[in-house]
């Protein structure tokens, strides 16, 4: 039998469970304002730092807008915002987690596979036109504008797929693998392969054909993935000579 004592919650804790409850119930849906910090101290009966507390966790979770001067607001949450959320445990779990990165880089070829596949089976005219243009721009860029235009690219693929928490998981994983990435761009011939490789996603895509596309973006960002090893081997043999 467990006999460890029940911890007290503190009551910051409380006000926000009582607040979230009341948020998903549509007493306050998104766009109406919450009751000031004074009537929600008066119905509570809690003092106003615990009030401000619960306020500011619901804020950094994306569920409510706090303006100066005005009382806080219900927000709709957006995909974007929450895959935000994840950016900073997601880079401090890359830098303290030898293996966090060939992980990550796993979960992303499957993600890419499967929205290159929506994307060929979704996409109108006007998509198609804008992958083209994302691509050309690509074709265009220069070192500085590469990876820039590298993500706008895969970004737009996953745009297309219709879903929108797909473009903020792409773009997410992009983002934390930033560094990677800048290693990657600076590799010598690295660019035309990449661009190689996105004009047959591209192909894949605007042909309709969802197999040829998944597999596309499969082949390149294993290659990609197998490039940054072949790199990134050398510079780590250094660190530890």
């Amino acid at each position: 039998m467990t006999t460890e004592p029940i911890p007290r919650r503190k009551l910051h804790q409380e006000v926000l469970d009582r607040l979230i409850a009341r948020i998903s119930s549509g007493e306050f849906p998104p766009g109406a304002q919450l009751p000031s910090e004074r009537e929600l101290m008066d119905a509570y009966g809690v003092g106003r730092p615990s009030i401000r507390e619960a306020l500011q966790q619901l804020e950094r979770s994306g569920i409510i807008g706090i303006s100066h001067g005005e009382r806080a607001r219900v927000l709709l949450p957006t995909a974007e915002a929450v895959v935000a959320q994840m950016t900073e445990p997601a880079r401090f779990l890359l830098s303290v987690d030898p293996d966090a990165l060939d992980h990550l880089k796993e979960a992303r070829i499957l993600l890419e596979a499967g929205v290159a596949r929506l994307a060929a089976e979704r996409a109108d005219p006007a998509d198609l036109v804008l992958l083209r243009q994302r691509l050309d721009e690509h074709r265009a860029a220069g070192l500085d504008d590469f990876l820039s235009r590298d993500i706008a690219f895969h970004r737009q693929i996953a745009v297309m797929s219709g879903n929108p928490v797909f473009p903020a998981a792409v773009e997410a994983m992009l983002t934390w693998l930033g560094a990677s990435y800048v290693t990657l761009v600076r590799a010598p011939g690295a660019e035309r392969l990449t661009l190689a490789e996105h004009q047959r996603i591209h192909d894949a895509i605007a042909a309709g054909d969802g197999d040829a596309a998944a597999r596309a973006m499969t082949d390149h960002l294993s290659r990609a993935n197998a490039l940054y090893r072949s790199l990134a081997a050398p510079a780590a043999a250094a660190d530890h000579s």
